[in-house]
């Protein structure tokens, strides 16, 4: 039986940022981690001249975010600003400048007189009854399950309203190395600090009382300690008490098991395809589409697949797909196989050639099915119109012995981010250490 002054279940960001910051402030913290690996929903693959630094997880840093981007300095971890073409495929015809949907102005007036929270799909009905604006709400409710990975029947307005207002489009970079050249700057620097990091340890139960917690993992080991920083993704808490992957609590935490079922958490089907030749830059698509792609960045359409982006600024022939929100979940099951032959047959549709054709020039693929990890069971978190009230009851520490940590913690526009898991964690050790 090992012992601790704090234990930290999970060693994705925020898990990693919680024990990083405690490790640095001397308490000696152990982390128990269910996978093999560290990061979480985060993980970059590189595999000499298949994948060299390929995500299979989180890819972008979505603006300028303080903690992220202080972490990256301080690592000497160089990022580089992303930027491209927005491209549409629909109706057999390819748009440039695709990003804004038509209508879009009308939308954010209209979000923005917002007073009550509503989810999105009672906002919608009630704001645009006419005809006339079903191809603008079905966008919209495409672009909120694709990009947030949410339900409209559930996601709040509000949320919405207060995200998009202040996304930065023009501030988005990439990390050289990946996103776990991070993930190992904060091991190194944990361990450095006399941490202790226990891979493949899936916690099944927790006893604790005030200022004392005892964890058993599946291979009945115990650790024990005086805190628990508890830092499991979402769609884990939300699973059924007898999946697998699920954590009993004795005695039980009712308060907060009710009130992680009412935060909303999407699901996501990445999809890695690394071709022989950039296809899409050569003289047959130059002639399909009336103009070059060699700057595209993003590609939507109304595929099972729908959007894929390039590694622009870099050229190479790495394709990523993303199929996310209520339209992957009737492929959360299917088998890798099933969805890359989907994927393959959603590309060409839209550049006007055989699957048979692109999977002869394919090199390497890699099905990342987010939904169907047990350890994971999903994509990243949304607000829904219960969230806030949700939030004051996570956030309490339990009896100064239980502490939550998770981007699905974070209270901020930067929802569903490594940004906001990083804070997550970040904000559960100044709890601890009684900074706030």
């Amino acid at each position: 039986m090992e012992q601790a002054n704090i234990l930290v279940i999970g060693a994705g960001a925020a898990g990693l940022m919680a024990a990083y910051t405690l490790a640095k402030a001397g308490k000696r913290v152990t982390v128990l981690e269910a996978c093999n690996r560290t990061g979480g929903r985060i993980h970059t693959i590189d595999r000499a001249s298949f994948f060299k630094h390929a995500e299979l997880g989180a890819e972008f840093v979505h603006g300028n975010l303080p903690l992220t981007l202080g972490l990256l300095q301080q690592a000497n971890i160089a990022y580089h600003p992303i930027g491209g073409e927005m491209w549409q495929y629909r109706a057999g015809t390819f748009t440039q400048d695709a990003g804004m949907i038509e209508g879009w102005d009308l939308l954010m007036k209209k979000m923005n007189a917002q007073q009550e929270d509503a989810t999105l799909n009672e906002f919608l009905e009630q704001h645009f009854v006419d005809p006339k604006f079903e191809e603008l709400k079905d966008s919209v409710r495409r672009y909120a399950g694709g990009y947030d990975t949410g339900d409209p029947d559930r996601i709040s307005v509000l949320a919405l309203q207060r995200e998009w207002q202040n996304e930065d489009e023009d501030a988005q970079y990439r990390i050289e190395g990946g996103y776990c050249a991070l993930i190992q700057y904060l091991v190194a620097e944990f361990k450095a600090a006399g941490g202790a990091i226990y891979l493949n340890a899936p916690v099944k139960e927790v006893h604790w009382q005030p200022g004392q917690v005892k964890v058993y993992t599946a291979d009945k080991e115990q650790y024990e300690a005086k805190q628990i920083i508890l830092a499991l993704p979402l769609g884990v808490w939300q699973a059924p008490a007898d999946t697998h992957g699920a954590i009993s609590f004795s005695p039980g935490i009712d308060a907060q098991t009710e009130a992680l079922q009412q935060l909303g958490f999407g699901s996501v089907i990445k999809i890695l395809l690394r071709f022989d030749t950039i296809f899409w830059e050569d003289e047959v698509t130059e002639e399909l589409v009336g103009h070059s792609l060699k700057n595209m960045e993003f590609l939507f359409s109304d595929e099972v697949v729908p959007t894929w982006w390039t590694q622009l600024p870099q050229h190479t022939a790495l394709l990523t797909g993303w199929l996310a929100g209520p339209a992957s979940q009737q492929w959360a099951n299917a088998s890798p196989e099933e969805i890359l032959q989907q994927s393959l047959q959603s590309l060409a549709h839209v550049f006007n050639r055989s699957p048979e054709e692109l999977k002869a020039h394919l090199i390497a693929w890699h099905v990342a099915n987010w939904t169907a990890e047990p350890y994971t069971r999903g994509s990243y978190t949304y607000d829904t119109v219960q969230t806030p009230q949700a939030l004051q009851v996570l956030s309490e520490p339990i009896a100064d012995t239980i502490y939550l940590a998770g981007e699905f913690m974070y209270q901020g526009t930067a929802m569903g981010t490594v940004e906001a898991a990083l804070v997550s964690g970040r904000n559960a050790v100044q709890k601890i250490l009684g900074l706030i």
